[in-house]
């Protein structure tokens, strides 16, 4: 099924977060995601709901905590977007 967002150009910034995500085959956290590199949780949010990024919830190691976190992988789709935007 064709993506949605062939439609639409992905943003510059919805473009420098799926190229974040590309870059490490275990994604990043949402909290590493938002208030590191500062992208807004909506543009996270929709990149997920486009089905361009998945989100998965998880429990990472803190010292002698094991904290709840949600890591945020790219998809296919978010690669196809990447390469057609750059074909």
């Amino acid at each position: 099924m064709p993506s949605r967002f062939r439609k639409h150009r992905l943003s510059p910034e919805q473009r420098e977060a799926l190229e974040l995500l590309a870059s490490d085959p275990e994604g990043a956290t949402e909290e590493l995601l938002v208030l590191v590199h500062g992208f807004d949780g909506d543009i996270i949010a929709g990149l997920v709901h486009s089905g361009l990024a998945m989100a998965r919830r998880g429990n990472m190691k803190a010292g002698d905590r094991s904290i709840e976190v949600v890591r945020i992988r790219i998809t296919g789709a978010g690669g196809n977007a990447l390469a057609a935007e750059d074909g």
